[in-house]
């Protein structure tokens, strides 16, 4: 698989270099050092989660020299601390690479290396440290040059060639897509038939991520949303401390990563399993327009049109509901609705939640593509102190997402293991709470 993204990256070289970081260690406290999570590109690149390594490319060379990776030695001594490493003499034939080097000789080597191409893609100004090893490599190529040996005269930032490589999914990513899709659906329904009143917000979020970690998911894509009452106006609500209560909404928006896929689902449902009158009136208005914008994610529709129809539904709802008054197309001009919807509708999802690649092109938003993939998550959200609001309205927050692939074929909801009807979900919750 990455091979495969190596081999259809190297046309977009054309006669440039690549060097790609992995990311550094991160200190947590003391000498205690965070989970350690590789950069996205050098891992779509290597499939390769240790530090302290380098990745070049450089299609000029001859075959055999193309690919190279600088890691690190295996080092039995820290090995015994840190657990198996995989030490340069076995990275040519576990990683596919063309030729190993310890990156101690990074410095030494990397001149060399760059020696035939024309320009150098890096990212730049992500960490100072890597722009000035880059920088010291391509003053170290002069002597290269003075020899009559093309040298690289240019330096490139990286990310808008490889991000535009990562927005279309191959097929391998695809089914990595669907299976942590699948897992993350199994986990939000274990939460919802499990719920209870009396419960706190941070049980039910155990719920979800012990079935994730159970079944290989290795970290969440993001910090697990688990908003009940009023705690569901909070967009990102992090605490997860509150006792949900009957007559309680519970808004979960939560998601695991597996194999460096992420998934992203929100689902908002009654803690006692029945909608009242006044929720259940907000919630198919957010239904109904994330059912409107996901019929929007298909080949030739744009990006920005699947938000526009989610906020035309979302505003004749608003209207219906006694939230807003007025001229729906005025409303949506002035942009009133954004008293109770504030966010985009979507963003692209893949290895990272909030995955790359530009959503707009000189100015227009660009148009959907089969392999694409992307969040649906409008939402209406009405603060419990909004005095313009109708009272029984009030405190009710509610968002529906899912994960979409565009196909030639249509739209294809990744989550929709998790049930989100109004009658589906009043008949899972609490249907196995002890």
């Amino acid at each position: 698989m990455y091979a495969d993204n190596r081999t259809a990256l190297m046309p977009r070289l054309g006669e440039a270099a690549l060097v790609c970081f992995a990311a550094p260690e991160q200190i947590r406290n003391n000498d205690v050092h965070h989970d350690y999570r590789q950069d996205s590109d050098f891992f779509y690149l290597t499939g390769f989660d240790e530090p302290d390594c380098v990745l070049v490319i450089n299609p000029t060379r001859p075959a055999g020299e193309q690919v190279s990776l600088f890691l690190r030695e295996r080092d039995p001594a820290r090995v015994i601390w840190d657990g198996e490493m995989l030490g340069v003499d076995r990275a040519v034939e576990a990683l596919g690479v063309d030729q190993a080097f310890c990156i101690d000789s990074l410095a030494e080597t990397l001149p060399d290396l760059l020696v035939g191409a024309t320009a150098v893609y890096h990212d730049l100004g992500k960490r100072p440290e890597d722009d000035a090893v880059v920088t010291r490599a391509l003053l170290g190529t002069r002597r290269a040059r003075r020899q009559g040996k093309e040298t690289p005269g240019d330096l490139k930032a990286l990310l808008p060639l490889l991000h535009e490589a990562r927005l279309i999914k191959t097929p391998a990513e695809i089914e990595r897509l669907r299976a942590v899709s699948q897992l993350a659906a199994e986990g939000h329904v274990r939460a919802m038939a499990r719920m209870a009143p009396g419960a706190y917000e941070y049980q039910l979020q155990a719920e979800m991520e012990y079935h994730w970690a159970r079944n290989g998911a290795r970290r969440m894509a993001y910090p697990s949303i688990v908003g009940s009452g009023a705690n569901a106006c909070v967009l990102h609500y992090r605490p997860n401390s509150r006792q949900m209560l009957d007559g309680d909404l519970v808004l979960v928006d939560a998601g695991c990563e597996l194999d460096y896929y992420a998934s992203d689902i929100t689902r908002t449902w009654p803690v006692n399993g029945k909608f009242t009158d006044a929720q259940r009136a907000v919630y198919e208005v957010v239904l109904a327009a994330q059912l409107a914008a996901i019929e929007r994610c298909r080949p030739g529709y744009s990006f920005d049109s699947v938000h526009d129809r989610a906020v035309q539904v979302l505003v004749e709802g608003m209207v219906g509901l006694g939230l807003l008054t007025g001229d729906v197309g005025e409303l949506i001009e002035t942009e009133a609705f954004k008293r109770y919807y504030m966010h985009r509708t979507g963003h692209w999802i893949g290895m990272d939640v909030h995955d790359v690649g530009t959503y707009h092109s000189r100015g227009t938003s660009r148009s959907l593509e089969p392999g694409m993939a992307l969040t649906v998550e409008p939402g209406i959200y009405i603060a419990p102190d909004d005095d313009e609001a109708p009272e029984h309205l009030r405190g009710i927050g509610i968002r529906i997402e899912d994960d979409v692939l565009v196909t030639t074929e249509g739209p294809e909801v990744l989550t929709a293991g998790v049930p989100k009807t109004v009658d589906a979900l009043e008949a899972l919750i609490g249907s196995q709470a002890e």
